[in-house]
């Protein structure tokens, strides 16, 4: 099948290469110039293991290809995606759906024949229906259908997740429809993969519904860790123990401090707008945002707790800045709140991530980017890990201790064992887990 993809960040990307592998023939379209230059020569915009070889395989297979002029794409696709950002609007934490719009009327403008207009994009309940508004009106002839396909992606797993999917979930009632997703995803019947399909304003809120019962667990665990700490049990034997019990699961059962990344903080957000503009408040959600955005904050806290109470005049090494490991992304990470809030206390704060420092370099101002952990580590007052990258489960920890000036770490993904720190001689702070001080 031919498939027009319309932006190539995150998603469209990779949506669009995974397309491609499925043998499908695909044209991922953006207006950046740079960008798509960057992609001919197989350059990734973001990071995301695997992702260049992928590219690679299938620019060389003639199956992907890129472009800033949609036209002959959108022309001759079976099906168009439209895969562009829906950023949290300023002012209102509505879902910005400026980008989607204009991608439609474009698809309006361009499209022949039959042909599917997918959104791929996260967006809020009843934004399909405007979207066929929008096309109806430019188009009144026009022979289309527009279904909701939302991404489950994990950033630093996305290919994974795209080609062995817990689910696709499809909504439409248009059966010319149904038969072009049924056979866009057609590779998947190997896997025995449950494709779900639904109407379209369910599909739009199953991805919203499944986000923020994800950001909910996420904040449930934190909140017991501060539970733990104020009773004296361990936040990760419990999170193992309820874990167990498979209504309830154990992923996205780790205390840290908080949530981030491109989805959880927009989509939540714009979750609680849309159900209050429904009359009908997600209070759980609403609660949810609230504690999240008071744990980030509060993160600095337990720094200067580890120091004493007091910053001024002590240097800070910060070991990851992205939101999780495995990504570049730094949108609404802990260290955007972290960092700030150290330095406002009087902190000099030495940093360094493996793949987050360029666009880390962009929104933090007044840190110092290191070279490498150990690098960030000398002669700092204190060590925190923000994000538990691969390569800080293992450093070198009598080098670390040589390194820091007292050998203090803040441990805020419980990357290390408090009784291996006690026996190395660290006064170590994790995050609900009894304290073992040396």
């Amino acid at each position: 099948m031919r498939v027009a993809m319309i932006g190539t960040g995150y998603v469209g990307l990779v949506s669009g290469a995974c397309f491609a592998d499925f043998g499908h023939t695909v044209t991922c379209v953006d207006k950046d110039a740079s960008k798509i230059d960057r992609l001919h020569q197989n350059i990734m915009p973001i990071y995301e293991p695997g992702l260049d070889d992928l590219v690679a395989t299938n620019v060389k297979g003639g199956r992907l290809s890129f472009a800033t002029d949609g036209a002959e794409a959108i022309r001759s696709a079976d099906a168009v995606f439209i895969a562009v950002g829906t950023p949290s609007r300023r002012g209102d934490g509505h879902a910005d759906l400026s980008y989607v719009y204009a991608a439609a009327e474009e698809i309006a403008d361009l499209m022949q024949g039959f042909t599917v207009v997918v959104t791929k994009s996260t967006v809020p309940v009843g934004t399909g229906d405007e979207i066929e508004r929008i096309i109806r009106e430019r188009r009144p002839d026009a022979d289309f259908a527009v279904v909701s396909n939302p991404e489950f992606l994990r950033e630093g797993a996305a290919i994974g997740d795209f080609k062995r999917p817990d689910r696709v979930v499809v909504g439409t009632d248009n059966e010319r429809a149904r038969a072009v997703m049924a056979e866009l995803y057609r590779p998947l019947n190997l896997n025995e993969t449950p494709i779900m399909f639904t109407g379209r304003r369910t599909s739009e809120l199953i991805k919203y519904a499944a986000n923020a019962f994800l950001a909910m667990k996420i904040t449930f665990i934190n909140e017991v860790a501060d539970l733990c700490e104020a009773v004296g049990a361990d936040v990760q034997q419990v999170a193992r123990g309820i874990g167990l019990d498979n209504r309830i699961g154990s992923k996205f059962l780790h205390a840290g401090p908080g949530y981030g990344g491109s989805c959880f903080p927009k989509d939540t957000l714009a979750l609680v707008r849309t159900a209050t503009d429904a009359g009908s408040p997600v209070r759980l959600i609403e609660t949810t945002v609230a504690i999240n955005d008071a744990r980030k904050k509060a993160m600095a806290d337990r720094v200067a707790e580890a120091l004493g109470g007091d910053l001024k005049g002590r240097t800070v090494a910060l070991l990851g800045l992205t939101f999780k490991p495995n990504t570049d992304d730094m949108r609404d990470a802990p260290s955007l709140d972290v960092a700030p809030a150290l330095i406002a206390r009087g902190a000099t704060v030495h940093a360094y991530d493996p793949e987050g420092m360029e666009e880390a370099a962009k929104l933090l101002d007044g840190v110092v980017f290191k070279n490498g952990p150990y690098d960030a580590v000398e002669g700092a007052d204190v060590v925190v890990i923000l994000t538990e990258w691969n390569q800080f489960r293992a450093l070198d920890l009598d080098r670390v201790k040589l390194l820091l000036k007292q050998p203090v770490m803040v441990d805020l993904r419980n990357v290390y064992r408090p009784d291996d720190m006690k026996a190395r001689g660290f006064r170590y702070t994790s995050i609900g887990r009894p304290e073992h001080a040396a």
